[in-house]
Formats: C-alpha cells, sequence, structure tokens
C-alpha cells in the first residue's frame, strides 16, 4: 500500500507540474482541458483504487468527504460545468494534499495512533 501511495502521490504531482508548465509556456487553454482530463482520470483511478481496497476511507476521514463531493460534482457536470472548471485546480491541489498526508504524515505514526 505504502509503495502505491507514494508513487499515487508523485504522479499527481507531476501531472499537475508538467501541465501548468506547458500552459505557461504556450498560452494555449486547449492544453489546460487537455491537463484536466488526464489527472483528472489520474485521481479519478486513484480514487477507486483507494475505495475498493478501503485505504483511508474510514467515516469522517477527508478522503471519503472528497469522494462525495466529487460524485456531487460529476452528477452536476451538465449544470455547473464552467464552475466545475475553474475548481478543477484547486480539487486536483487538495487531492494531491490528501495523498501526500497519508503518506508523509499518518503513515509516519506509529501504528498504535493509526485506526
Amino acid at each position: 500500500m505504502k509503495k502505491y501511495k507514494i508513487i499515487d502521490t508523485w504522479i499527481s504531482t507531476i501531472l499537475i507540474s508538467i501541465f501548468a508548465l506547458i500552459y505557461l509556456v504556450s498560452l494555449d487553454f486547449g492544453y489546460v482541458i487537455t491537463g484536466y482530463f488526464i489527472v483528472g482520470s489520474w485521481q479519478l483511478i486513484s480514487m477507486i483504487v483507494h475505495a475498493w481496497n478501503h485505504w483511508f476511507t474510514a467515516k469522517g476521514s477527508a478522503r471519503i468527504y472528497y469522494h462525495w463531493f466529487v460524485g456531487v460534482c460529476l452528477i452536476s457536470i451538465p449544470i455547473s460545468f464552467e464552475v466545475l472548471l475553474y475548481m478543477a485546480p484547486f480539487m486536483a491541489a487538495y487531492y494531491t494534499w490528501i495523498c501526500y498526508e497519508e503518506v508523509y504524515i499518518k503513515m509516519k505514526r506509529p501504528l498504535s495512533i493509526l485506526k
């Protein structure tokens, strides 16, 4: 689990950084949309893997709240597509922070503290 979570965190960070740099160099909004789909797809797969394996998805955890929030966002795409375009970078950064926190903060604690 730990190896997967480290790889997942770094892939999210690298993908976000690459697409941000590509956009800043080219100023082509097409790269932003491409980045949204690639980063979002990666993070959606990661969310499914975490939910399937019950990793950090306990009731009341940040990850489970984020899963519910993404579910609501997916349902509301037809209604609020433009709002989601502006929210997506913040959502991606927050998801990456959740992954980082789980790997580098929560998993560093003694097992007696984790529940």
